[in-house]
């Protein structure tokens, strides 16, 4: 098949599920077009199979923003043309739905149907969705798509809830590839860089974003201190991280805190991580625990959204109520303070993200985009 993979091509959950999609499916012979204002974070490498397609967005004074979704919709038009695309598969709700669908109108009119798959990933619905200002937009994006996913049955309930949608939505999990963390996870790992033999490391990861509760990570990390030898990695950028740092020094922990900022070697730190803490007031699915999980780390989470549907109460972490930063505390130290539990947890968690390997997940795509291609004969 030819596939355009629309997505945006940041460190975000949505861009790189969509990019590690896109490259297990070059690998499974597919042709894969990515389409988007710049070239994906982890698409490193490109592929016999693999194509990047910039969009450009012309800049006029008579615009105060720039209009993307009529740049991309024309891009997709002409790309599906010049390389034969047989199907789009848009990541994101805004505006890529929309811009896939007035695309798939313009091509219907030169003679040409084209099935839309549309992906779901959470603050599209939740969050940017939601808003008045985009909510009809939405709405009908994702009735006149061909198929719906969601990468959760939290966001699927959550999309029926907050929108008036008319169609089958079709839950498909987030995925992790095992293969590639084992092979990252076999290199040398310099945990004495990071913290000394006696103390436990606690790891972050986030885009520093309100929703992720990052005083949270640090009032929890400041109780699990008190009682163990630890170090925090705090790994990710975004609004939230000045106001995280200044905390740290209130608390007194400065030296025991590490901000990375962004960062595109997060299995190196994550193969010496104890515990992975995320505490956010809701997640999807929570791609940044599943990774986690896949290096054997266990989780500590808050029981919002799509969490409960990765991390297993008592087995690969523990979760808890948005904001209750003791009881989060009590759990991460019942794990970290004897190593025989922790070595428990951790190969829980492994087991755990097996479930979520690519390798079961990528055919529930391929059939779904099999299923889609039928339904234009």
């Amino acid at each position: 098949m030819k596939i355009a993979i629309v997505c945006y091509p940041t460190f975000g959950g949505s861009g790189v599920v969509a990019t590690e999609l896109g490259l297990e499916l070059a690998r499974r012979g597919h042709e894969i077009h990515f389409i988007t204002y710049s070239q994906p974070v982890r698409l490193a490498l490109l592929s016999p199979n693999i194509y990047y397609h910039e969009v450009h967005v012309p800049e006029y004074p008579l615009f105060h923003y720039q209009p993307y979704e009529l740049a991309l919709s024309s891009k997709l038009v002409d790309m599906v043309k010049l390389h034969g695309i047989e199907l789009l598969h848009v990541h994101y709700a805004i505006p890529h739905a929309y811009a896939g669908y007035m695309a798939k109108k313009m091509l219907k009119e030169q003679g040409i149907k084209i099935p839309m798959v549309t992906t779901l990933h959470g603050t599209d619905i939740t969050l940017v969705g939601n808003h008045p200002t985009y909510k009809p937009a939405v709405s009908f994006s994702i009735n006149h798509s061909d198929v719906v996913t969601s990468v959760s049955q939290d966001l699927k309930e959550e999309t029926y809830r907050l929108f008036d949608i008319k169609r089958d939505i079709t839950v498909i999990p987030n995925f992790i590839e095992l293969d590639k963390k084992k092979m990252d996870t076999t290199s040398e790992c310099h945990r004495s860089m990071m913290a000394t033999d006696t103390q436990k490391i606690v790891t972050h990861i986030s885009n520093f974003r309100k929703v992720k509760r990052i005083p949270d990570v640090i009032k929890i990390f400041y109780g699990i201190q008190k009682t163990i030898p630890a170090k925090l990695m705090m790994v990710g950028d975004g609004p939230e991280k000045a106001a995280a740092e200044e905390l740290c020094e209130e608390l007194g922990i400065t030296d025991k805190v590490i901000f990375f900022g962004n960062s595109s070697e997060i299995d190196k730190i994550l193969c010496y991580t104890d515990l992975f803490l995320l505490p956010s007031e809701t997640e999807s699915f929570g791609l940044a625990a599943l990774e986690a999980m896949a290096c054997g780390v266990p989780v500590i989470s808050t029981n919002s959204g799509g969490l409960p549907e990765v991390n297993r109460e008592g087995y690969s972490g523990y979760l808890g109520n948005v904001g209750d930063v003791e009881y989060m505390a009590e759990k991460a130290i019942s794990i970290l303070s004897d190593d025989k539990v922790l070595y428990e947890f951790k190969s829980n968690a492994l087991k755990v993200a097996q479930e979520f390997d690519i390798k079961n997940v990528m055919p529930l795509y391929e059939n779904l985009y099999k299923k889609a291609l039928k339904q234009l004969v």
